[in-house]
């Protein structure tokens, strides 16, 4: 998935998006809800970690 068909399915601006992937800044509670959305995961995937 390409980060601008992400930014248009999450409502999410490509440049955060951009940011968020280069370690810049880090995303709100609500930007990785509108990220889950997009990617179509539950929010809680997105703090599964692996050991």
């Amino acid at each position: 998935m390409s980060q601008e068909f992400l930014a248009n399915k999450s409502d999410v601006a490509l440049a955060q998006i951009t940011r968020i992937e280069r370690g810049v800044i880090n995303p709100t509670i609500c930007t990785i809800k509108a990220l889950a959305f997009g990617l179509e995961v539950k929010t809680s995937e997105m703090f599964e970690f692996e050991n």
